[in-house]
């Protein structure tokens, strides 16, 4: 992997596990998914799983060595990155224990 694409690679992850930290301890999602997101700390799991993803994504992607292992390294990253995003949607989804007719 080249580094123009390994950095912006990182930067991208580090602000999605940051997100991810922020939700799953303070419950605190970003000002454009409020509406949309039910549960805060659930959303915030999947960001760290995705996160992690890319992170495996790049550890396998990076070394120029045996090619089934980088194969198998990116291709559990993509499983992972598809399993973060189920679990972002499922945050989405699924409700928040909130009563009918309260305030939020």
């Amino acid at each position: 992997m080249n580094p123009y694409l390994a950095i912006p690679l990182v930067l991208v992850a580090l602000l999605i596990a940051a997100a991810g930290i922020a939700a799953v301890t303070r419950g605190w999602v970003l000002p454009m998914n409020r509406r949309h997101i039910r549960r805060p700390r659930l959303h915030g799991w999947g960001q760290l799983l995705v996160a992690f993803a890319l992170f495996w994504q790049l550890v396998f992607g990076m070394p120029a060595g045996d090619p089934d292992v980088r194969m198998w390294g990116t291709s559990t990253g993509g499983v992972m990155l598809l399993a973060g995003l189920g679990v972002m949607i499922a945050g989405q989804v699924m409700s928040g224990g909130r009563k009918p007719g309260g305030t939020s």
